[in-house]
């Protein structure tokens, strides 16, 4: 028996086998307990429970959604840029000149719905620590967010919550927070979704994996302590759905320390540019049970470890909790033993507290055979002896039944079409300003105020523009554009369809700033996989995403899956969230979304439709949905992809913006607002389907006056349907339309737009 009492140790399980043990309390089903117990060929420790309860918790095992998500690898373009791909932290694209760029995105919804604040802060530091893991300095984040109905109750607890947790860490660490979006929808009252994104820029030597290689190298643990904090936090909370008891799972939420984490950074990157690290891990969700088994298993495959040794904060604790324990800002390095002294050297000089709990161990044949040996101890007794990489990389894979739900069909034909539409240019005027003003259209500086944009000196574009622009280097006029957009009502209304818009928008966003696209992250946020129609809509949102990305040669370069986003059984609208990343060689030939040039004539790219399926305009008005998407034409959005970025290389354009929600009407409103100037423009035809519809692959150009003839030409010359459709000027938004016409005041727009998160938000 152990000499600790009551510590369940590998001799124990041996002698003790039929030891009752909590494994449905830690989220494992029966056949996955079963299996545990084979794999080992005894009942598994109280230590070794809990490791492969959290590394096969559907968050971190993608249990559900691997046989979907291995087409990303399966369908993958040709692409020289592409360094590193999925299965590590970050994927890694090469940007020239040397340089690479890193970038991805993660979610903490469940967290983030329990404690707000802490949990859209821990989300935001825990995707710059998979960033900084890759070797690469993080250098700008974003965040894509939905809510309940902006007016609910809960939505005001949770939206100023959830907003100050982003800025306070973000704010802290000194990132510039360089865009986003933000929506709002009945289905997310329950189930906010808070999608972080992360960007680090490093050079190609600078890439750093999550691996233990060299026996003989020691495991180094640096950073916070352990605390209690976070236990079964993400892990858990988010592989299951949410009830009365949720805000009884708070201290399931970790707790973050952006100063602690600055620190870290800094110390990580001298240890980074003094070569003394050959394999890195950051502690986020599933924390030294996660570390260990990956790096283990993605080095020699041995390791041993002595868990007495973990800096603690609370020395009540255990070593499953230790194991557990989600506290961040710790990270797990792989040292050589000649570079020890000078490692802790430069983390004493960071103020960071290192130490050293094992080290890395050869592996017989047998042995790795297995799956590799990882063995843990406390106080001198073995309380995990297991193969590693059956807990990172062997976990359960599950083939969920799927099938398209019957309420699919009356769904896609309740059309749009039928809906009323405005009869009278004082009814078009007043829905113009409706639609403009509504939650999730409207203006989000009562949000992105919150935000410091511009810290670090190196953001060219941000917020309220189409996407983010940072250059990457102080001796370089490269840069990097991102865009994340999803939108759940066209995905439930067609997931496929819906997750190519989604990436589409984001694409187009990123080429409206005049850089081509490269890569492709993604933030999968879906309700629960054991639901069949749940997992119908994911299957067809992932075929969707990963044919989209093959034709348009931009591949997935990683990514995040969060499932039971739903309240009992009510799901939330799938809301796929892409976030695109395009280069542009020269950052001083960017475009801007606001129109800046009085005289500049103003042109519409692309091909308009009647199409009003999950429109902005259907649900502010009609709170309605129904029908079917805008069509999807991947051609069409390469080719106006190609027009923009050639525009903003030649210097034709003025300004541009894509098309998306509100359609025409909005996009002319935001343009005309963000720069001061009116804008005066003529419609051929039926003017609603002209200011409301949101088809895609569209974009208005103000192009510089001279260069009306070589821009027409450029559009041309790439099959681009191109229109001059107006003038830069005034003091309003002007629309003259066959049956008469629309003035509004760019005053009167002003306070439409930016009326309605203030006075939601008045009082909080």
């Amino acid at each position: 028996m152990s000499e600790v009492p009551g510590l369940d140790t590998v001799a124990v399980a041996h002698e003790n086998p039929d030891t009752p043990q909590p494994y449905a309390e830690l989220g494992m089903a029966k056949d996955e307990y079963e299996r545990v117990r084979e794999i080992l060929g005894r009942r598994p420790t109280s230590a070794e429970l809990a490791i492969y309860s959290v590394m096969w918790s559907e968050h971190c095992s993608y249990k559900s959604s691997k046989v979907h998500l291995r087409q990303f690898g399966e369908k993958a373009p040709e692409n020289d840029a592409l360094l590193v791909g999925m299965g590590e932290n970050a994927g890694v694209v090469d940007v020239g000149d040397g340089r690479a760029v890193t970038f991805k995105i993660e979610s903490h919804n469940h967290p983030s719905y329990v404690e707000p604040h802490q949990g859209a802060a821990t989300g935001v530091g825990g995707i710059v620590r998979d960033i900084l893991t890759m070797g690469a300095r993080p250098v700008a984040v974003m965040d894509a967010l939905r809510f309940g109905p902006a007016d609910a109750d809960d939505t005001k607890r949770v939206l100023p919550g959830v907003v100050s947790g982003i800025s306070f860490y973000g704010n802290c660490l000194g990132l510039p927070n360089i865009g986003g979006e933000i929506g709002f929808g009945a289905g997310y009252i329950g189930n906010p979704l808070v999608n972080a994104l992360c960007v680090g820029v490093m050079k190609h030597e600078d890439i750093k994996l999550a691996q233990a290689p060299g026996p003989g190298n020691k495991v180094v643990l640096f950073g916070s302590t352990t605390g209690p904090d976070g236990i079964g936090g993400a892990s858990v909370l988010a592989s299951a759905t949410f009830d009365d008891e949720s805000h009884a799972k708070r201290p399931s939420v970790q707790v973050g320390d952006p100063f602690m984490e600055k620190l870290l950074i800094e110390c990580s990157l001298e240890l980074f540019e003094k070569d003394m690290v050959v394999g890195i891990q950051d502690l986020g969700a599933a924390g030294v049970s996660c570390a260990t088994t990956e790096l283990a298993a993605g080095g020699t495959g041995g390791m041993n470890i002595q868990l007495d040794r973990v800096p603690l904060r609370d020395h009540r604790l255990t070593p499953e909790e230790i194991l557990m324990s989600e506290s961040q800002e710790r990270m797990m390095a792989i040292v050589e033993p000649s570079k020890m002294e000078e490692f802790l050297a430069v983390c004493d000089k960071w103020q960071i507290l290192a130490t050293e709990i094992g080290e890395v161990t050869d592996v017989t044949a047998e042995e790795a055979a297995r799956g590799g040996r990882l063995v843990m101890t406390w106080h001198g007794e073995t309380v995990v002896d297991m193969p590693p990489r059956t807990a990172s990389d062997e976990g359960p894979v599950y083939e969920r039944p799927y099938a398209r739900p019957a309420s699919q069909d009356a769904l896609q034909a309740d059309d749009a079409a039928g809906l009323a539409r405005p009869g009278t240019d004082a009814e078009l005027r007043d829905q113009l300003l409706r639609v403009l003003g509504a939650p999730g259209v409207g203006d989000p500086t009562w949000v992105t105020q919150q935000y410091d944009s511009y810290v670090r000196g190196d953001t060219v574009v941000s917020t309220p523009h189409d996407a983010g622009m940072i250059r990457i280097a102080d001796d370089s006029h490269r840069g990097v554009a991102l865009s994340t957009d999803g939108n759940g009502r066209f995905t439930r209304l067609d997931p496929y369809a819906g997750t190519q818009l989604a990436y589409a928008e984001a694409y187009r966003n990123v080429a409206a700033t005049g850089a081509r696209p490269l890569a492709v992250t993604n933030c999968l946020n879906f309700g629960s996989p054991e639901d069949p129609g749940v997992m119908w809509q994911f299957a067809e949102s992932t075929r969707g995403l990963a044919d989209a990305c093959l034709q348009l040669g931009t591949p997935v370069t990683g990514g995040n899956v969060s499932f039971y986003n739903q309240t009992g059984d009510v799901a939330i609208n799938p809301t796929p969230v892409i976030g695109v990343l395009g280069v542009i060689d020269d950052v001083r030939s960017r475009l801007r979304t606001a129109f800046g040039s009085e005289g500049a004539r103003v042109f519409l790219l692309g091909e308009t439709r009647p199409e009003f399926g999950g429109s902005a305009w259907a649900d502010t008005i009609h709170s309605h949905l129904g029908g079917l998407p805008p069509r999807v034409d991947l051609a069409a959005e390469a080719a106006l992809g190609e027009v923009l970025a050639a525009a903003a290389e030649r210097g034709l354009a003025d300004a541009a913006h894509d098309l998306s929600d509100g359609g025409l009407g909005v996009a002319l409103a935001e343009s005309a607002m963000r720069g001061g100037r009116g804008v005066r423009v003529t419609v051929d035809g039926d003017v609603f389907t002209a200011l409301f519809s949101e088809s895609g692959a569209r974009a208005v150009v103000a192009v510089r006056p001279g260069e009306e003839e070589a821009f027409v030409a450029l559009a041309g010359s790439h099959g681009v349907p191109v229109e001059q459709i107006g003038v830069v000027g005034g003091d309003s938004l002007s629309v003259t339309h066959p049956g008469g016409a629309v003035e509004v005041p760019l005053a009167e727009l002003r306070e439409a737009y930016e009326a309605a998160l203030p006075a939601l938000m008045s009082g909080v």
